[in-house]
Formats: C-alpha cells, sequence, structure tokens
C-alpha cells in the first residue's frame, strides 16, 4: 500500500513538474513572439535609431506609416522634430525645409514652411505648372502657376458704371464672382462707402503688353516686383477686381482709407481677398497692392482671414498638399 501511495505521490510530482515545464515553456514563448512583434513597430525601430521616447511619440502622432518608414530610412536626425510641430507642416517638402535651412539658418520655422510650401525657395517663374482651371474659384495663378494662352473665362456679367470706371461694358467678372462682388460693393455702400473698379478681367494679349511696357521702361526685376507676366496674371481668370473708391481714387490714398480698412475686415464674407497684403511679398513675389481683391469663395476667404495666411499659403496646405 504504502508503494502504492509513493508511486501516485511521484506520478503527481512529475505530472505536475511537466505541467509548470509546460505553462513555463508557453509564457517563454509568448514573450519570445511578444518580443518579436514588438520589434516590428515603428516605436522599437524609431528608438533603435536614437530618437527617445518623447521623439518618437510625436513622430508617430504627426506622420503616416509610409512617412514613418522614410523616416526610418535615414539616419536620426534632431532638426526633423521641430518642423513636425509646425501647422502647415507637409512631409513631402521636409528635405527641402531641411535644405533651405541650411542655407537660410537666420528664418524661422514658420517662415521656412511658407516659403517652401508655395515654391518661393525657388526663383520666380524658374518652375512652371499648368493651373488647373476646373478649380474654378479655387484656382491659383502666381509666378509658378500659369494660364494657356488662349483661356478665356466663360459666362462674363458687365460691371456696371455705378461700379466701375471706364466704358459701358468693358469690366467683367465671371457670373459667381460677378454676384459676390455686388454683395460686397452693397454692403460697403451700407457702410458709406463707394467703391470703383479700375480693373478686373485682362485677356493674355493685354496682359503681355503691360508687362513688356514696365519691362522695357524699369527692367526686368523692377517690372516682376509690380507685373505678371503673361499667363501669369491673375486678372486672366475673371476673379479679380482692382478697386479703390470714390473719395481716395488712387492708390496711395486707397491704402490710408477707411474703405481700405472695411474691406480688410469684411470682404472675406463675401469671398474677396486682399491677394498681395503688406508683408508678404517674399511669398507672393509682389508688392503690397491693396487695390487687389480676388474671388476664392467664402470658405477659403474666411480660412486666409482666420489664419492670416496668402492663397498662396492656403493652396499649398489645403489644396495641392
Amino acid at each position: 500500500m504504502k508503494k502504492k501511495k509513493l508511486k501516485l505521490k511521484k506520478q503527481a510530482y512529475y505530472l505536475l513538474l511537466g505541467l509548470v515545464v509546460i505553462i513555463v515553456a508557453v509564457i517563454l514563448g509568448i514573450n519570445f513572439y511578444n518580443d518579436s512583434k514588438y520589434k516590428e513597430t515603428n516605436e522599437y525601430k524609431l528608438l533603435e535609431k536614437g530618437y527617445t521616447t518623447d521623439e518618437t511619440k510625436i513622430i508617430q502622432e504627426k506622420l503616416k506609416q509610409e512617412e514613418i518608414e522614410k523616416i526610418l530610412e535615414k539616419e536620426k536626425d534632431e532638426r526633423i522634430l521641430p518642423f513636425l510641430e509646425e501647422k502647415y507642416f507637409l512631409f513631402k517638402n521636409l528635405d527641402r525645409y531641411l535644405e533651405y535651412q541650411e542655407e537660410n539658418d537666420e528664418k524661422s520655422l514658420k517662415d521656412i514652411v511658407a516659403i517652401v510650401n508655395v515654391h518661393a525657395d525657388l526663383n520666380w517663374y524658374e518652375e512652371t505648372y499648368d493651373t488647373d482651371t476646373s478649380l474654378n474659384e479655387k484656382m491659383i495663378v502666381n509666378k509658378f502657376y500659369a494660364l494657356p494662352e488662349d483661356y478665356v473665362p466663360e459666362d462674363q456679367k458687365a460691371i456696371s458704371l455705378d461700379q466701375a470706371y471706364g466704358k459701358e461694358g468693358e469690366n467683367v467678372l465671371i457670373s459667381y464672382a460677378y454676384e459676390k462682388f455686388m454683395d460686397l460693393w452693397q454692403a460697403a455702400k451700407e457702410n458709406g462707402f463707394h467703391l470703383m473698379v479700375e480693373s478686373s478681367y485682362r485677356n493674355y494679349e493685354d496682359q503681355k503688353e503691360i508687362y513688356d511696357s514696365r519691362k522695357k521702361s524699369q527692367g526686368e526685376r523692377a517690372a516682376d516686383s509690380t507685373a505678371a507676366r503673361p499667363g501669369h496674371s491673375e486678372h486672366q481668370t475673371g476673379l479679380v477686381v482692382d478697386m479703390t473708391s470714390i473719395t481716395a481714387p488712387t492708390d496711395s490714398e486707397f491704402k490710408d482709407s477707411e474703405e481700405y480698412k472695411w474691406l480688410k475686415e469684411n470682404a472675406h464674407k463675401y469671398g474677396f481677398i486682399e491677394r498681395y497684403p503688406e508683408g508678404k511679398t517674399y511669398l507672393t513675389g509682389y508688392s503690397p497692392e491693396s487695390w487687389h481683391w480676388r474671388y476664392v469663395g467664402i470658405d477659403a476667404a474666411t480660412t486666409c482671414f482666420n489664419e492670416d495666411i496668402t492663397y498662396d499659403e492656403y493652396y499649398a496646405y489645403y489644396i495641392e498638399k
């Protein structure tokens, strides 16, 4: 009987020991599996690259999977992290940000991001692209994006001589921009301001004549600061009005007028923006033009107003991406 009990105890012992071995093996296997899976994660790979836990967290929060994979292809670069915190950061431009920063380390990260996003790290007209006219009021035309020579906006409406100088029917806008312009004009009128359009739609040939004349009299550099080259003028879109007012008819008078102040605070409500504001020449390529107002639609205009950005910046971040 004692031998039988002893035998049973041994069996129980070996069974228990075997069970413990199995449990340990399972735990070790799970740990090994988890460890191998963890080594496949972005977190592990970034930490292995030398990024800190906080830096790794930021990279994972700010970037998409394919973008992180590209970061992992490079050696650790501490310059990347500050750019990720910039509001208008675009990953596709990261290498250009870093390259531009090397040559312009006195500039802020905010300016570097803006400059590169709008292609202003290049020389004006150095690279040109076809404007996507299917975007309608959201199309961009500047020193990098051009309209074809034969582009003419459809469904134009003439601005009355009550609102424009020149001959009857001389100033026109695309119909949907015209409707919003009239809403803007009426609102200004109700506030005691009589706005007057000096220029609006201008075809390719007319713009060429203006630009060539200034280039001949002032030289190319001066001409480029105040006039667009043919195909690169917003006036060809039929979405632009150059306007002053009856009481402040000249450009110099208008920029200090109450009408101008009112427009700066209210034009976005009707879809218009000041296209070339003061202090933004390094992004637009043009000297300030208080008289040049562009229709971009209420949503885009409101964003530009609220975020204090040019349309070049808006287009780069919200449309072109």
